[in-house]
C-alpha cells in the first residue's frame, strides 16, 4: 500500500467533476465586522466528508469511509452532524453512518479533509453567518481538487450564510484562532508560492486580520514538504480558550519534527495575545508507540499526533494510538483544559495513515 504521500504525486491537480449547476454564490462582501470564532464556544453542528475513494486511498477506503462514521455517531451524541457525501455513496454512508441526529449532503467530492476546504465559518455579532472562502486549491497543487474548491461556496448557499471571497489560497486546519483577535499560523504553510506566489508577509497579514477579524498573528516558522499541508498550525498548536494553548512536543529525537516544536514553544512561551497578556502554554507530546497494524507499519506519514483533537458541545474528540501512557496523559490534560466536558478517545489509525486526524476531517460551525 504506497502512502499518501507517495501517490499523491501520481495525481495531477484536477478538473472540476460536474456539480449542481446554475449555482450563482454573491459576491464577497465587506468583512469589517466579521471575526472567527474560537472552536470551544457553542456549535450549531459539525460537518465531515465520507468521501474516501480508492483513487487517493486504494483498498484504505472503505476503512477511512467506517472510521469517518464512526466519527460522526460519536459527536452525534452531543450535536447535530451533517455528512457530506458523493450522491452515488449515500445510501452506503447512510448505512455507516446511520439517522441519529445526523444529515446528509450529497454532492461532489475528492477527499475527506472538509476542515481545508470547506471555508472558514465568521460570525459579526448580530447573528449573521458567513463562510470565508481561501480558495483551496489542494496543498498548493499536491493533490487535485477540483471538486472540494467548490464546497465553500456550495455550504454557503445551502447554509445562506454570506459567501466571502478572500483574495489568499489558504486551508482552515492552516488558522488557529482564539477567536478575540489573536491567530495562530505557520510561515511555510501561507509564505508560500505554492499557495500564495509573491506576496508577502504584510499582504498575507492584512488579508487574513480583514477576513477573520485578527488584531494580532502570532507566526511559528512550521516546516515545509515533510507532509502535505506544508505544516498546518492544527498539528502544532491549538487555543484552548483566549490565552490558553496547547503545543506539540515531539521528543522523538529521530523525529523531523523535534526541532521545530521546541522551537515553536520557544515562540509561544514568549508571545503575548492581542490584548497582550502571555500566553499560558501547555505541552502534549505525540505516542512514543504505535498499534502494529497496516495503517501503522513502515508508515512515515502516519500522524500520530493528539493535538489534533475537536472540542464541541460538552465533550473533546480525540485520538488513542494505542500507547497508553500517552493516550491517558492526552485524557487527563484535555479533562484538566476543558472541565466538564466528557472527553471520547477514538482509534482513527486509518485517517491518521493518510496524514491527518480528528480535526482535520471536520469542521464545526458556531451558534449564532
Amino acid at each position: 500500500m504506497p502512502s499518501r504521500r507517495h501517490f499523491i504525486q501520481q495525481l495531477a491537480a484536477g478538473a472540476a467533476i460536474g456539480l449542481t449547476g446554475g449555482l450563482s454564490f454573491a459576491r464577497g462582501v465587506g468583512a469589517e465586522n466579521w471575526y472567527m470564532p474560537d472552536e470551544h464556544l457553542a456549535q450549531e453542528r459539525v460537518f465531515v466528508s465520507y468521501a474516501a475513494s480508492s483513487a487517493i486511498w486504494k483498498d484504505w477506503a472503505p476503512a477511512v469511509n467506517a472510521t469517518v462514521a464512526r466519527l460522526a455517531q460519536t459527536i452525534a451524541r452531543y450535536q447535530p452532524v451533517t455528512v457530506l457525501c458523493r450522491p452515488g455513496q449515500q445510501a452506503q454512508a447512510q448505512r455507516d453512518c446511520g439517522q441519529s441526529n445526523i444529515d446528509y449532503l450529497p454532492l461532489a467530492l475528492d477527499d475527506i479533509w472538509v476542515r481545508d476546504y470547506g471555508g472558514c465559518f465568521v460570525v459579526d455579532g448580530a447573528g449573521n453567518l458567513g463562510l470565508v472562502d481561501f480558495n483551496f486549491n489542494g496543498w498548493g497543487g499536491k493533490q487535485r481538487a477540483g471538486s472540494d474548491k467548490r464546497v465553500a461556496g456550495i455550504l454557503s448557499e445551502e447554509l445562506e450564510a454570506s459567501y466571502i471571497a478572500s483574495s489568499l489560497t489558504g486551508e482552515g486546519g492552516g488558522i488557529e484562532v482564539d477567536g478575540h483577535g489573536t491567530a495562530i499560523l505557520t510561515e511555510s504553510c501561507w509564505i508560500n508560492s505554492n499557495r500564495n506566489p509573491g506576496m508577502g508577509k504584510s499582504q498575507i497579514e492584512a488579508e487574513l486580520k480583514l477576513r477573520l477579524g485578527l488584531r494580532k498573528i502570532i507566526w511559528l516558522p512550521g516546516i515545509r514538504d515533510k507532509d502535505i499541508t506544508d505544516a498546518h498550525v492544527d498539528f502544532y498548536a491549538r487555543f484552548v480558550k483566549p490565552g490558553v494553548v496547547i503545543a506539540n512536543l515531539d521528543n522523538d529525537l529521530e523525529s523531523y519534527d523535534h526541532a521545530v516544536t521546541r522551537k515553536h514553544l520557544e515562540i509561544l512561551r514568549n508571545a503575548t495575545d492581542a490584548d497582550g497578556r502571555r500566553l499560558q502554554v501547555h505541552t502534549l507530546p505525540p505516542p512514543r508507540k504505535l498499534r502494529g497494524n497496516r495503517f501503522t507499519d513502515d508508515n512515515q506519514d502516519f500522524a500520530a499526533g493528539y493535538i489534533n483533537y475537536l472540542p464541541i458541545n460538552g465533550a473533546v474528540i480525540a485520538p488513542q494510538f494505542g500507547d497508553s501512557a500517552a493516550d491517558n496523559y492526552c485524557r487527563d490534560l484535555l479533562a484538566k483544559l476543558y472541565p466538564g466536558r466528557v472527553i471520547e478517545q477514538l482509534d482513527i489509525d486509518p485517517i491518521a495513515a493518510g496524514g491527518g486526524g480528528i480535526h482535520c476531517v471536520t469542521k464545526q460551525m458556531p451558534r449564532v
